[in-house]
């Protein structure tokens, strides 16, 4: 199965309310048609509200996996009932590029995304924060993503260029050392004491 960029996605940074107080978020991203330009700190057109969380040179993009998707329009369906909006568009859970055939376990610190005109290299897992749990209108949200190890992964910048949704990409392994899924777990699984 080919891997391909289902969607590219991204946001300005606005105000939103959470539990009643406002703060700037770039979460909730659109998808965007046409080549779009990627320099060292991301995708032109993208911002970030919080850069110790997401931004900066080695989280200039987010990816996330399309095969998830289905599991959280479920849940979201369930929401909905509840009064939580509309379903899911790519983009939703703050990713700037939406992914076909790769999973976090398949994923290590220091491999590479090459696409035709540009280079990512894998920095870190995302970590669930209130903001998400606000995007998805549920609590919850950041403990299921945490059960299951969804988390998908930060890319730095190696080679600037331009993407474009549906082209493939091939992933260049690195060192194999750490991987995202196992370091998710390791942050995310409270400790015994």
């Amino acid at each position: 199965m080919p891997r391909t960029l289902v969607s590219l996605n991204v946001s300005l940074a606005r105000p939103i309310v959470i539990d009643g107080r406002e703060v700037l978020s770039g979460i909730g991203k659109r998808g965007v048609s046409g080549p779009v330009e990627l320099g060292p700190l991301g995708l032109a057109g993208d911002e970030q509200a919080d850069l110790s969380v997401h931004g900066g040179l080695s989280k200039a993009v987010y990816a996330y996996p399309s095969e998830h998707y289905p599991f959280w329009q479920t849940v979201r369906a369930q929401a909905r009932a509840a009064g939580w909006g509309d379903l899911l568009a790519p983009g939703a859970l703050g990713e700037n590029l939406t992914l076909a055939g790769l999973l976090e376990s398949e994923v290590w610190i220091g491999d590479v995304l090459r696409f035709a005109d540009c280079e990512l290299a894998v920095s870190e897992p995302r970590f669930p924060c209130f903001k998400f749990n606000a995007a998805m209108g549920f609590r919850q949200v950041a403990q299921l993503m945490s059960a299951n190890g969804w988390c998908g992964f930060y890319l730095a910048v190696r080679v600037a260029g331009t993407l474009r949704a549906g082209e493939n990409f091939e992933l260049v392994e690195g060192p194999r050392e750490v991987g995202i899924a196992e370091l998710f777990r390791a942050r995310t699984t409270p400790r015994r004491r």
